[in-house]
């Protein structure tokens, strides 16, 4: 499972990040998934589960926006969101297109809990 890995790397992001900042706890993850990054956003979730245990995300929540791609038609220039993986400019059928988003895997944020009151 390729989810496996990019979770594990991921969660070593996520631990230098939170000794770094002397964090007691990090409480969510918010990464964002393209449609065409590879990766299932549910087996994202289950591997994140299960690598999470014993770390100081333990209790973390993983939340994961999922991101369409998006055309540019090289003939017209009109933009769009795809869903149905057509590679074919919705406007006037061209297949001469260029890939605006939908490949990324990010990492947005982390939030983490310092155990100290806020002032």
């Amino acid at each position: 499972m390729h989810e496996l890995s990019v979770i594990a790397g991921l969660m070593e992001t996520v631990e230098a990040l939170a000794k770094e900042h002397r964090a007691k706890e990090v409480t969510v993850i918010r990464i964002r998934v393209g449609a065409l990054s590879g990766v299932v956003a549910e087996l994202l979730d289950s591997a994140f589960d299960m690598v999470k245990k014993g770390t100081i995300a333990e209790r973390a929540a993983l939340e994961i926006e999922k991101v369409p791609f998006k055309i540019r038609c090289k003939s017209c220039g009109a933009e769009s969101e795809r869903d149905d993986f057509q590679f074919a400019c919705a406007g006037c059928a061209s297949t001469e297109l260029e890939l605006v988003q939908g490949t990324e895997l990010i990492l947005e944020r982390i939030e983490m809990d310092s155990g100290e009151p806020e002032e």
